[in-house]
């Protein structure tokens, strides 16, 4: 049987405080956050105030959950992702999830016509695990210059300088899976030791 708006609409203030609640935070920090008075989240969480998008907006933001999922909204039925390639750096990035926040999954392509640079690594807050399909993929990361070929997999995190790029003359195909910071992958993998009998 299906709920009725106003239904939806109450249930949207408990699961508010639930997320809340999970994540540790106060209702001041909450407010500091998001620019959402303290007085309006805790009418909101008691069901004393209706939530708009206007509010409802900035707390899925900061919560890092889907709008829908934030109002308990019933699936569309269509569990497809629409593919909007993004091209940057020379290679062209296909988001494989949706925006919300949690981990997200990315295809990389870096074609074979593309030139090859020096490297440039960079730095960001998060945590990546990649895992190569086709080609060889050149990863610099801090002071390793790493060659992985297919079925090979690495993790680190983004605050450590790392750069991406063509090892061979083919192209680079890669699935990877970014987390804002303190996310780590369950799927572990670390560079292959020498054995020390050899």
């Amino acid at each position: 049987m299906r709920e009725t708006t106003e239904e939806i609409l109450t249930a949207v203030g408990p699961r508010l405080r639930a997320l809340r609640l999970s994540r540790n935070v106060t209702l001041a920090e909450l407010s500091d956050r998001t620019g959402i008075s303290v007085s309006t989240l805790s009418r909101l969480e008691s069901g004393q105030r209706r939530p708009n998008l206007e509010l409802l907006l900035p707390l899925a933001r900061e919560h890092g959950v889907a709008l829908d999922e934030l109002v308990g909204a019933p699936p569309t039925g269509d569990p497809r992702i629409h593919l909007r390639p993004i091209k940057r750096f020379g290679m062209t990035i296909l988001p494989l999830s949706s925006e919300a926040g949690g981990l997200r999954a990315f295809k990389n392509v870096i074609p074979a016509s593309s030139p090859r640079k020096d490297p440039t690594p960079t730095t960001h807050e998060g945590y990546e695990w990649i895992y190569v399909l086709a080609g060889k993929l050149r990863l610099v990361l801090g002071e390793h210059d790493l060659i992985l070929p297919p079925g090979e997999a690495a993790e680190f995190s983004t605050q450590t300088p790392h750069w991406f790029g063509r090892a061979g003359d083919e192209d680079v195909e890669f699935l990877s899976l970014f987390g804002k910071q303190g996310e780590r992958m369950h799927v572990r993998a670390s560079p292959k030791r020498q054995d020390s009998n050899a």
